[in-house]
């Protein structure tokens, strides 16, 4: 069986409904493994989500919509097939599907988010995934949100946050050890989640704002820090061979590109009203 033609590569790379994914055999998931993302559509409830470190503010959420729209097709021109879910009008912070799982190339862990009401979006991420991952799951009384994981190798390290508490790392360590990865917890003030204040430009070299986060638990890296005009820029999505970074934080990615790397900036100024980075907005693995 071979895919031919444009049209082909349209189908791969545009938006995939999820729903078209129930009933696929497990041959052909196999037959189009690629790297793939994600994705679910902004809620019309956007603006009720919850916020932590930053004022509320208005958003516009046909504007928000819009630049989401626009994050899905940067990922798609940057090799990812992406599965859009559809919005969850009763779940205001459902576009950041990070949150709700992990996903390691051995099997997908299910986590109960930090809040009550965000608890409620993991039951469609799984649904999601289950095509794609064996499940595993935390459960409560522990939490864990998937913006407070960085994973380095097969090293994750877990913020120590409102959203992800003592328990809820532990369980995870239990789940992955068997499969060789190793989990720390890192105390993080100052900011929503640890990626919030550091993520991976590549598998040497890390972006952060050292002051939100014991950094010092992090070894053998090489640093871009944040410029310190722009607190909360740690937050940058490796793919392709490309950093995706806001528009909004100028300065810092004057920074990373002085250090050799490839950047594209998207506009995501109504969506960072909702307190998103980028690596919140999308599950990328292979698969």
């Amino acid at each position: 069986m071979t895919l031919r033609g444009s049209n082909a590569r349209e189908s791969i790379h545009s938006p995939v409904p999820a729903q078209s994914l129930s009933g696929w055999p497990a041959a052909l998931l196999n037959f189009v493994a690629m790297l793939t993302a994600i994705t679910r559509a902004v809620s019309p409830a956007l603006a009720d989500c919850e916020l932590s470190f930053i004022p509320r503010q208005p958003i516009d959420i046909a504007i928000a919509q819009q630049q989401h729209h626009s994050y899905e097709k940067m990922l798609a021109k940057l090799g990812a097939r992406v599965i859009s879910l559809p919005a969850e009008p009763a779940l205001p912070d459902s576009m950041f599907v990070e949150d709700p799982a992990l996903v390691l190339d051995e099997l997908a862990v299910i986590f109960p988010l930090g809040t009550d009401l965000r608890r409620r979006e993991a039951a469609t991420i799984a649904a999601a995934l289950s095509p794609f991952r064996k499940l595993a799951r935390v459960e409560l009384p522990g939490t864990i949100e998937g913006g407070d994981i960085l994973r380095l190798g097969r090293k994750l390290f877990v913020g120590l946050t409102a959203r992800s508490n003592a328990e809820g790392i532990s369980q995870l360590a239990g789940i992955v050890a068997p499969h060789g990865y190793e989990v720390i917890g890192v105390a993080v003030t100052g900011c929503l989640h640890l990626k919030s204040a550091v993520t991976a430009l590549d598998q040497h070299t890390l972006l952060g704002n050292r002051a939100w986060f014991e950094s010092s638990l992090i070894k053998d890296h090489d640093w871009v820090d944040v410029d310190l005009a722009e607190p909360h820029a740690g937050n940058a999505l490796a793919i392709g061979g490309t950093i995706l970074f806001p528009a909004s934080f100028t300065r810092t990615h004057t920074r990373i590109e002085a250090r050799g790397f490839q950047v594209m900036s998207i506009d995501i100024s109504e969506l960072q009203k909702a307190e998103s980075g980028l690596t919140c907005s999308s599950l990328i693995f292979e698969g």
